[in-house]
């Protein structure tokens, strides 16, 4: 099974914009690990939205 490229390009923006990680840094974690940082920052995100 292979992963679509365009999903792997907006998965390691989102780490990486919110973490300021580089590149490198966001491909080096296992897939599993990637979609759940994904998943808390969107938590988060949910989370600081609904308090304003």
């Amino acid at each position: 099974m292979t992963y679509a490229v365009e999903r792997l390009y907006e998965e390691v923006a989102y780490v990486a914009y919110h973490f300021h990680w580089g590149l490198d840094e966001v491909l080096d974690l296992e897939h599993p690990d990637r979609r759940r940082f994904i998943h808390e920052i969107a938590r988060i995100n949910r989370r600081l939205s609904e308090e304003e």
